[in-house]
């Protein structure tokens, strides 16, 4: 399908709309086109041949006319305005659901800044051109040839003599069209730069702040508006070099009529009602060339938007939906990987990992940045599929599971945390907006953010700040990890979930996992030991590989980098314990549980 054919799928549905629409405008324009006989007839019938009974009845022509017309132009107008607005609605509607369904391959490629331009600027360029341009057109050409077979019919020596213009305002038309389309391609690329620029500094306002990088920021923000600027202005120079042209053509129509039209009356081939008439004419010929490239112009605009928008649109995400998924209303949550890959880019991420849980355990992943850890998480989430191997999920690929139910299986804390601007209550709720209060108070008191909701100025219903702005790292974690334990998931993964918040509180929400009231099998994804020390099965990952799986106690039996870690982290307490237990000489003795 092309981008024109795309677009049209929208706008066929108000094909009878439209079309009500454009016999309005050609009953305005066939009205245009009788005004100038009356005014010829008043010249030829009342002024010179002296029948003034039929001057009232011609002047009430003329006002009915007028009446009619601006009655038919502002009906046509709402038509035209309600098509566009629809169509617009359902086109920003349909790409904003793609958009939810492309996968994370799409937006690590995607700027943000584009995609917010496909939905605003672009979607605007072809409302403008339902709403105004369509009709505009459509009103030039029909009022042009109209009149023009309509000064054949009084007067074909001028019409001929009329002609001869036609021949360069095609030539202009064609040349101001190749020249036009590259310039509108640029000027969207530099709105969707300059979009991208400005969200990503909105967004990242701290940073620049933090680094008193304000100066240099302007300057980056300078040239980009510079290079939109300029693309504008290059486009600017289109009709500034064409308009004139159409301009200076339609102008020649006036030379004609005057110099030829007026030989003619003198010689008496012509009546001067006649003169009149032509002269009546003569704007809808006018008009036209004046409009040609203003028209381009939108037209140009038009087309490079929705080229724009469809290339979006088309982008078919890696992870499709199974023909024929499998139904997963409520999994157990048996996980397993069996030699399991993944590479992006021609780069090996993961390499032949396989290793099996059963429902209700808990798995610790540790390694250092970079490693794998939390791709082997979004690849049990299915954000990216597998290059070799499979996943698993009771027994069934997650490949042949539906999507949705399985993602609705899984709670997931992420390592990145989002909030939305909402309250703290909608942002814990998210996965159920619709639970009670006493479920969210309860994953809240879960992930020990209780006590510090409760001292907020309104509590659970404070607004939180885009992103989460105003809670601190430690607080927008635990928000994030009751979000994901209301879900009441079979599997819950906790990317680095406890990092930012102190060990006091690390215990504590070990503890709460622990005496989860289902059957939920947990991961957790953590460079601290004390994080998953007591996971029923430790994966170390090193370079995509897992290079050690067993129990806490059976890596540092196995003196390899599980226990390297272990004693960075925990060398200097175990020497402290150490050194009291010596020095009490029988005393009691300290532990390091």
């Amino acid at each position: 399908m092309t981008a024109m054919k795309w677009f049209y799928s929208f706008l066929k549905k108000h094909n009878a709309s439209m079309a009500l629409g454009l016999v309005m405008v050609t009953i305005i324009s066939v009205l245009a086109i009788v005004k100038p006989i009356v005014s010829g007839s008043i010249v030829d019938d009342v002024i010179t041949g002296g029948n003034f009974d039929l001057l009232p009845k011609l002047i009430a022509l003329l006002i009915i006319i007028t009446v009619l017309r601006g009655l038919l132009r502002y009906w046509s107008q709402v038509i035209f305005e309600t098509c566009s607005q629809d169509v617009l609605y359902s086109m920003r509607d349909t790409v904003y659901r793609k958009l939810l369904q492309e996968d994370f391959n799409f937006y690590n490629k995607k700027r943000t800044g584009d995609l917010l331009s496909r939905q605003t600027g672009d979607m605007d360029a072809i409302r403008h051109f339902i709403a105004f341009v369509i009709y505009q057109v459509y009103e030039n050409v029909f009022l042009f040839f109209f009149a023009l077979i309509m000064i054949f019919t009084v007067s074909w020596k001028l019409a001929l003599c009329m002609c001869a213009v036609l021949p360069f305002a095609l030539l202009v038309t064609l040349s101001q069209t190749k020249e036009g389309r590259p310039r509108f391609q640029k000027i969207r690329e530099q709105f969707s730069s300059l979009n991208t620029f400005v969200q990503e500094n909105v967004s990242g306002n701290r940073v620049v702040k933090a680094f008193s990088k304000e100066d240099y920021e302007i300057g980056k923000f300078n040239k980009e508006n510079d290079g939109y600027r300029d693309a504008e202005l290059a486009a600017a120079e289109i009709w500034t070099k064409y308009v004139p042209q159409f301009e200076f053509l339609s102008n020649m129509l006036t030379v004609i009529l005057m110099l030829v039209g007026s030989v003619m009356v003198i010689q008496g081939s012509m009546t001067l009602g006649n003169y009149v008439t032509i002269n009546g004419y003569l704007w809808m010929l006018m008009n036209p060339l004046r409009q040609i490239g203003w028209r381009i112009n939108d037209i140009q605009r038009f087309t490079t938007s929705v080229e724009k928008i469809y290339a979006t649109y088309s982008e078919e995400p890696r992870v499709k939906y199974p023909a024929k998924p499998i139904p997963c209303e409520k999994l157990k949550g048996d996980v397993e990987f069996k030699n399991v890959s993944y590479s992006a880019d021609d780069e090996d991420i993961i390499h032949n990992v396989s290793f099996k849980v059963k429902s209700g355990q808990t798995v610790g992943i540790l390694g250092s940045t970079g490693s794998g850890k939390s791709t082997i998480m979004n690849l049990l989430c299915r954000f990216y599929d597998v290059t070799d191997g499979e996943v698993l999920v009771d027994g069934r690929n997650v490949k042949a599971l539906d999507l949705y139910n399985l993602r609705q299986n899984i709670g997931m804390a992420m390592q990145d945390v989002f909030l939305f601007s909402d309250t703290v209550e909608g942002n814990i709720a998210y996965s159920r907006p619709d639970c009670p209060f006493e479920a969210v108070q309860k994953a809240a008191v879960m992930a020990d953010a209780d006590s510090f909701i409760r001292e907020m100025p309104d509590g659970y219903d404070t607004i939180v700040g885009e992103r989460g702005v105003g809670l601190s790292g430690g607080q927008k974690q635990r928000i994030s990890l009751a979000r994901a334990l209301l879900k009441e998931p079979s599997i819950l993964i906790l990317d680095d979930t406890t990092s930012a918040v102190d060990m006091e509180t690390e215990s504590y929400i070990q503890q709460q996992l622990n005496n989860i009231d289902h059957a939920c099998t947990i991961f957790i994804v953590a460079y601290r030991i004390s994080s998953i020390k007591d996971s029923d099965l430790i994966l170390v990952l090193n370079d995509g590989k897992i290079v050690e799986q067993g129990t806490h106690d059976e890596l540092l039996k196995n003196n390899g980098y599980y226990a390297t870690v272990f004693r960075h982290q925990y060398g200097e307490f175990e020497k402290y314990v150490d050194e009291i237990n010596q020095n009490n000489r029988g005393g009691e003795t300290y532990g390091t549980k």
